[in-house]
């Protein structure tokens, strides 16, 4: 069993107030919550820093808890309910973004297994790259993996990068069948071990320098498994250009 927790933050660069835009009727924050019940999670809890979205999510029958307004990072948020929640350390526990509300809840079932069935500290999901451009583009992280599918490293990078090809933009015959590259994919499961003590450990330069939060837990020693899934989920959303398609694929699904 696992539990599943939704940090809904109000400030938004782009979309203020993003967890309360609505999505044919209901609120995001409230259509994300939904999805998460449909996973096997014990427990589905939004953590939030703002009253009007509390107000929302407990008008719709949801368990929410009100966190500190100043954590840096949704982990940090994360970090404060397992505290308030009072759960063991073994206790694991999937981040569910606030912004997506389209999650499939079997990638959420399928996250939280990869981590419940070994003996690591976190687990998150990637899937392979065929796109020269995608594998370039530095808003795509890619992962280097170990044998054992636990992850070396992410960079905003092209890695691994293939030195005799990159120039010319051809795939290494010796890939065969295999992708370029690994696409990371920012859904994650944490042992509440790890949540605990997460805010005492200092940013690392590489996280810094990349700008890749997941990048201090390695720096740290801890580990994370990669599980592979076949494609990339449905999107979040960023922008109103987003926020448009999603209520254009909910209402066709009530169609």
């Amino acid at each position: 069993m696992f539990k599943a927790v939704i940090p809904a933050r109000h400030a938004s660069t782009r979309l203020p107030g993003k967890p309360l835009l609505d999505i044919e009727g209901k609120p995001m924050v409230v259509r994300v919550a939904e999805q998460a019940l449909k996973s096997g999670a014990s427990e589905v809890v939004v953590a939030t820093d703002h009253a009007e979205i509390a107000r929302v999510c407990e008008a719709a029958g949801l368990r929410t808890l009100m966190t500190r307004a100043d954590w840096p990072t949704g982990t940090d948020r994360l970090s404060e309910v397992v505290q308030l929640c009072g759960w063991p350390d073994d206790t694991v526990v999937v981040n569910v973004q606030g912004d997506e509300p389209l999650i499939d809840p079997a990638l959420i079932d399928r996250v939280a297994q990869a981590l419940l069935q070994g003996d690591q500290d976190i687990a998150t999901c990637g899937h392979g790259i065929e796109d020269w451009t995608e594998f370039k583009n530095p808003n795509v992280v890619k992962i280097a993996l170990r044998e054992d599918h636990e992850a070396l490293y992410f960079s905003r990078a092209p890695i691994p990068y293939p030195r005799d090809h990159f120039a010319s933009e051809t795939k290494p015959a010796s890939l065969g069948e295999q992708a370029l590259g690994i696409r990371h994919i920012g859904l994650y499961a944490y042992r509440a071990s790890f949540l605990k003590k997460y805010p005492s450990l200092a940013p690392s330069p590489l996280e810094t320098l990349e700008s890749l939060e997941q990048l201090r837990a390695l720096a740290h020693g801890f580990r994370i498994k990669v599980c592979m899934i076949q494609e990339s989920p449905l999107p979040g959303v960023d922008t109103s250009d987003d926020l448009e398609r999603v209520r254009k694929l909910v209402r066709s699904r009530q169609g």
